[in-house]
């Protein structure tokens, strides 16, 4: 049972994104007929058209374009977090159809992984829940009981370490609430280095788009209040901005 390491990959998106959003802002603000609209959008246009929505707030443009996520080497801990967005579609490999007999692989906790004594401890546990688990399926198996009848029951016993696969789609806006919620100090560590890696990717397809996505305290208060992680100036620095920005 190794211990499975994050990989995220962009599997899919809209096609020339920021175009997309740029013809849909301009048919809002402009007489332009649907067939002249992209004749008339130049590279240029395109950014300054985002520009001006997200300093406007209008942003129901971006939900034109989608980004599709395979995210692999996530706890079930971090997937269940990450399900809460509900403005997106999620496939997630089942643990009743898939089986865990062979070994699962899990996610060992930082805090954990660099104390030697705990990781230890860690280890063996995930161990004894693989042997819980392969013990239920096999006595269900005497039983009659094959196949994801089995599995559905014996993965009880499975921890919310185990590591899962997510398929995720999500449109530009929903990303931009996403990074906002997960890129913070505040969230996670998992899903924020989810989160992360996932921004990193839309950035280099996307860049004006997404120029101000990651955590609300790159360019306003921390909404965090009292439990404000106090860290700003460093997270802007991570960021690339500017402390007086």
């Amino acid at each position: 049972m190794p211990q499975a390491k994050l990989k995220v990959v962009l599997l899919k998106y809209t096609p020339e994104p920021e175009e997309t959003v740029a013809m849909a802002a301009k048919l809002c603000y402009s007489a332009a007929d649907i067939n002249s609209l992209k004749q008339r959008i130049s590279k240029e246009d395109q950014g300054l058209f985002i520009e001006r929505l997200v300093k406007k707030g209008h942003l129901s443009p971006i939900e034109h374009v989608s980004f599709t996520f395979g995210i692999e080497g996530i706890s079930r801990a971090c997937s269940h977090q990450l399900v809460r967005h509900r403005i997106a579609s999620y496939s997630q490999q089942s643990q009743r159809y898939v089986s865990e007999m062979s070994g699962f692989d899990y996610i060992i906790p930082p805090l954990i992984f660099s104390d030697p004594e705990l990781k230890e401890y860690f280890i063996n546990f995930m161990a004894q829940a693989q042997e819980a688990y392969n013990y239920l399926v096999t006595k269900l198996n005497t039983k009659g009981f094959k196949g994801e009848v089995a599995n559905q029951d014996a993965r009880f016993v499975l921890p919310n370490a185990t590591e899962t696969k997510i398929i995720v789609t999500m449109n530009a806006r929903e990303l931009v609430h996403f990074f906002r919620q997960r890129c913070c100090n505040r969230a996670q560590w998992e899903i924020r280095e989810m989160a992360e890696a996932m921004l990193f990717l839309v950035k280099g397809i996307a860049p004006t788009i997404f120029a101000k996505a990651g955590p609300a305290c790159l360019h306003g208060p921390c909404p965090e209040g009292d439990y404000s992680c106090g860290k700003a100036i460093e997270v802007r620095k991570k960021y690339g901005l500017k402390e007086e920005s």
